[in-house]
């Protein structure tokens, strides 16, 4: 009974590791069709039935494994796939981000690979998690705390590179007036000006006030929407010491 039992599970498991790279591979071709998000749709995921929660077991078994032994690219890999299967979990996408701007970021050889590899992070949360999760709370804490942490502070060596990249970034946007290829929209940026600005939204800090913003429109509760505001303090605070020179990055 018990040999039966073992080989049941084992054929579960292959069928919902085969459901997952069918999904993967319509992820895949998705990705690349010009101007098409790289987000799996609810169609997708729906189509793993009751797989889904099988195969979400079994890559976070993986996902530890390689924690472990500390093969952190192939654990980003598995991360994002485990985001597709559990879409609708915020704290699945920000493990996911955190893995790439964390602990991929400082592998690199060079300043410039290692943003790339921030900016993928923000992709991630900003063009993928939120799309399933509009405005949710967790995943919008995230962004804020990369661009006030990763990108706005002084705590990764690479950090200038990043905000030198992030500025010329928000420079084209803003003279294209492109704010949906930032994830943002005028309607909200005027709304946060009228409330705490004037701000110069190239700074990784207006960012960051953003998307703490956004996530208090999420309608948070308890620690989430106490850290939601102790961020646009920070970095209000931040802000209006570098305006009067207290300090200069």
């Amino acid at each position: 009974m018990a040999n039966k039992l073992d080989k049941h599970h084992i054929l579960i498991a292959i069928a919902a590791l085969l459901a997952v790279a069918g999904v993967l591979f319509h992820i895949k071709l998705a990705r690349s069709k010009p101007g098409r998000t790289p987000v799996a749709t609810e169609g997708m995921i729906a189509a793993l039935g009751g797989l889904r929660s099988i195969a979400a077991e079994a890559v976070w078994f993986r996902i530890d494994r390689l924690q472990e032994e500390g093969r952190f690219v192939e654990l980003s890999q598995l991360a994002s796939t485990l985001a597709f299967l559990e879409p609708h979990t915020p704290e699945v996408w920000c493990y996911a981000a955190w893995n790439l701007a964390y602990n991929i970021s400082i592998m690199m050889p060079t300043l410039e690979d290692r943003w790339r590899w921030v900016e993928a992070a923000l992709k991630l949360l900003r063009d993928e998690g939120l799309k399933m999760n509009p405005d949710d709370p967790v995943i919008c804490r995230e962004l804020a705390w990369m661009f006030q942490n990763k990108i706005g502070a002084d705590l990764d060596s690479a950090g200038e590179i990043y905000r030198r990249n992030w500025r010329e970034k928000m420079t084209d946007a803003i003279r294209r007036r492109a704010w949906d290829e930032v994830g943002m929209t005028i309607e909200r940026i005027e709304e946060i000006e009228k409330i705490y600005g004037p701000f110069d939204w190239r700074e990784p800090l207006t960012s960051a006030i953003y998307w703490a913003y956004s996530g208090l429109k999420g309608d948070p509760t308890g620690r989430d929407k106490n850290s939601l505001e102790i961020i646009i303090g920070q970095c209000l605070a931040t802000i209006e010491r570098k305006r009067l020179g207290v300090f200069q990055k």
